[in-house]
């Protein structure tokens, strides 16, 4: 009697198939080793509550990027429960900060709880409200890293503050920016389509940025402002 084929393991509530092949994604996450208790508890928190967290393999090339961009500082615009936050800190080391910013209360204070556990508090500057309104008090020139995962319809005006305030030789990257496949579309249906359309063609006719899409999850671009 032949038996059954096995049952495919249950999919990460983060993962986007409509980008990549499911094998191919699933295989990317089979290879990530554990994460700390943490950030596990982080993840299975996200799964219950519908909390968008960028996963780990985004988390991990997030920490790559602080590490070998030799960054000091990092703005984080959406931060919610604070996940990529930890990932950031990390990868900027014990003299480095991240900038965490969210518009609800409830999410910041649950993020400071999750940085003491994390080992990171003392890298973190948790700032509540705005994000836009937060970033547009920061100097020009000044930071090293701006993430950009606030809503979608906002993501041009990200654009044109985060550019101005990310030092020459900086990184500007910007989660789901391939949106569930939907920038694939002439003209987006969705309003949020067509932000993030108008937005990666800001990226990419910019003199001042050298970007590139990373299809991982739901696509991250990564640009890097040129230096003077």
């Amino acid at each position: 009697m032949t038996e059954p084929a096995p049952k495919p393991p249950e999919r990460a509530h983060w993962m986007m198939s409509s980008i990549i092949q499911e094998p191919i994604e699933q295989y990317i996450y089979d290879l990530l080793p554990p994460r700390d208790e943490v950030l596990a508890e982080m993840e299975a928190e996200a799964a219950r509550r519908r909390i968008p967290i960028v996963g780990p393999a985004v988390g991990r090339l997030f920490q790559l990027l602080a590490r070998i961009s030799g960054a000091r500082t990092v703005f984080e615009m959406g931060s919610a429960i604070g996940y990529s936050t930890i990932w950031w800190a990390r990868g900027l080391g014990r003299e480095g900060r991240v900038i965490y910013t969210d518009g609800d209360p409830k999410n910041a204070e649950q993020a400071r709880r999750n940085f003491q556990r994390a080992g990171v508090a003392e890298r973190v500057q948790v700032r509540t409200g705005d994000a836009l309104e937060i970033l547009s008090e920061q100097k020009l020139e000044s930071l090293d890293i701006i993430f950009n995962d606030v809503d979608k319809e906002d993501y041009p005006r990200v654009f044109r503050l985060a550019v101005p305030r990310l030092k020459p030789g900086g990184l500007f990257v910007s989660d789901n920016v391939l949106w569930h496949g939907r920038v694939a579309e002439k003209q987006g249906e969705l309003a949020s389509t067509r932000a993030i359309q108008e937005f990666n063609r800001m990226l990419y006719s910019s003199r001042e940025l050298f970007p590139v899409i990373i299809p991982l999850r739901d696509g991250v671009g990564v640009a890097v402002k040129e230096p003077l």
